[in-house]
């Protein structure tokens, strides 16, 4: 419950970020009236997110053991790759963020309404896939249905409520510090999606080595005990672990979080301008 509350909390609030920057810039430069398109267009990428979750569980419920077993675990390799991408991505470009939305609303407004709904749907839509994606793969890794749902849902509506407050400015927040231990915690999440992935495909056929195990320790740690549930649903621990899942497990945390928190590059120097005699 904790790791989907966490992607639903994490990637919820980068779409609410996008949604109060849009909507924020309209009314500041006296584009109220125009904001009916944008509203339109962010209503139609909500509803193309849930309508890709759906059909996402469908397709899966539709297929044979093993096919379901090959759906999800390629289905969870891509929400890692595309949470990678985004979480490095949002590093990179969180300072540049606004000012590139603001150039996209600039040449909207000049095209005309069509041109603003376009824009609020690629802006929150690309948030709204991935974030479908990746809690899909995240739900179907725990076994579970009822408390994973709970979890996201609750992420999703906080992060709802905490865009809106930034929104009206009644409240502060370091969003450098909130994305960068959030982003650390989705890392971690997504070597558990991963590895269940791995887990999935060994399931299959695809990958061999299901029967080889790294450890076992599932005396110790009951999967049905409350804390093999804790440890689940946190981290996607699994008690018994092929050498393929922990060799993936550990091929992704230790270089991704190194990447992660490695120190960013000094900016260049900007040259002085030369100012004649």
């Amino acid at each position: 419950m904790f790791a989907t509350f966490l992607i639903g909390l994490r990637e919820g609030l980068e779409a609410s970020l996008v949604v109060g920057i849009l909507v924020a810039y309209l009314v500041r430069t006296g584009n109220r009236a125009r904001l009916a398109p944008v509203w339109g267009g962010i209503a139609l990428a909500v509803a193309l997110s849930l309508g890709f979750g759906a059909l996402l569980q469908f397709t899966s419920a539709q297929l044979s053991f093993r096919a379901q077993e090959a759906f999800g675990g390629f289905a969870s390799l891509l929400a890692v790759a595309f949470v990678t991408w985004m979480v490095f991505w949002m590093r990179r470009t969180a300072r540049s963020l606004k000012s590139e939305l603001h150039g996209r609303l600039d040449t909207a407004l000049t095209l005309g309404p069509l041109a603003l709904a376009l824009t609020a749907f690629v802006a929150v839509g690309r948030e709204g896939l991935e974030t479908a994606l990746f809690l899909w793969s995240a739900v179907s890794s725990t076994g579970q249905t009822a408390s994973p749902v709970i979890g996201a849902v609750l992420g999703l509506l906080a992060a709802v409520a905490l865009g809106y407050l930034l929104y009206r400015r009644a409240v502060s927040l370091n969003l450098k510090t909130f994305f960068t231990w959030t982003g650390a915690g989705l890392v971690v999440v997504a070597a558990g999606v991963l590895s269940y992935g791995v887990h999935d495909l060994q399931e299959a056929g695809v990958l061999p080595g299901l029967n080889t195990l790294a450890f076992d320790v599932s005396g110790a740690v009951p999967p049905s005990s409350w804390y093999g549930t804790l440890l689940k649903g946190i981290f996607n621990f699994s008690p018994r672990t092929s050498v393929l899942e922990a060799i993936a497990w550990v091929c992704y945390v230790v270089p991704v979080l190194a990447l992660f928190f490695r120190p960013a590059a000094p900016a260049p120097a900007a040259q002085r301008e030369r100012v004649p005699a």
